[in-house]
């Protein structure tokens, strides 16, 4: 976690250092006793945690923070003037130490911060994830296939290829099954060649996964021993296939 420090007395910075390097986590990106030389720092390091003495060498350190209105960093203010506690916390502050600054308080305030941060960030991979699942179309699983009699809803992985004739298509299954649906191929195609299907023939659509053997005068030899014909202006899309695995 990047902090940056606003101390404008060499002694209570030294110390806040010193504090600092002993957890971890924290990465010292910077330190200033003034706003001037604060400003374009923090816009720079863009910090998780600012370390904040009120009084600086010119203005308030109230000034710098409303001015960068970061709403990601976090802050804990370290200061002499207890009276400025409730502007603090109004600026979102996860911590007010007052001077001298006590070690079990200081570590407790930057657990709080860290805790925080930790608990941001994985929020923040959650809905990554699911914006990610969101703009990836996902793909169907199953299949509704209407026949003359019933409707049967299959596992595309589960059909081996397709079978086109004269306005029907006949799927064929790994468990040897065979279902006719009053639909041609090609209104098939949009759904099963995403889910690595392949069109090799005007009237045949094989499942990739179940393809054993290419031969090459122009068929292929299916898992459950089928021989489906590959077409001449085909063959370039099954070489592509077979090249993609190899």
């Amino acid at each position: 976690m990047k902090v940056y420090i606003l101390e404008d007395e060499v002694a209570i910075l030294k110390y806040i250092l010193s504090l600092v390097v002993d957890i971890p986590y924290l990465q010292v990106v910077g330190y200033a006793d003034s706003i001037a030389k604060a400003y374009p720092e923090i816009i720079a390091q863009q910090p998780d945690l600012i370390l904040a003495d009120i009084q600086l060498k010119d203005g308030s350190s109230f000034e710098l923070l409303q001015r960068l209105n970061s709403p990601t960093t976090q802050l804990i203010f370290i200061t002499a003037y207890s009276q400025y506690a409730i502007k603090a916390l109004n600026l979102g502050a996860l911590g007010y130490l007052v001077k001298p600054i006590d070690d079990l308080e200081f570590t407790q305030a930057i657990e709080r911060c860290y805790q925080k941060k930790t608990a941001y960030l994985f929020e923040k991979a959650q809905i990554q994830v699911a914006q990610e699942q969101l703009q990836t179309p996902q793909l169907p699983k199953r299949l509704a296939l209407k026949t003359f009699h019933y409707t049967q809803i299959v596992c595309i992985a589960d059909i081996v290829y397709c079978q086109s004739d004269k306005g029907y298509t006949t799927f064929y299954l790994a468990n040897g099954e065979k279902l006719m649906v009053s639909k041609v191929i090609k209104e098939y195609e949009d759904l099963l060649i995403p889910a690595q299907f392949i069109r090799c023939h005007q009237s045949y659509m094989v499942n990739t996964a179940y393809i054993s053997k290419y031969y090459k005068d122009g068929y292929l030899e299916l898992t459950n021993q089928a021989s489906i014909p590959v077409s001449e202006r085909k063959k370039e899309l099954i070489l592509s296939y077979i090249q993609s695995i190899s």
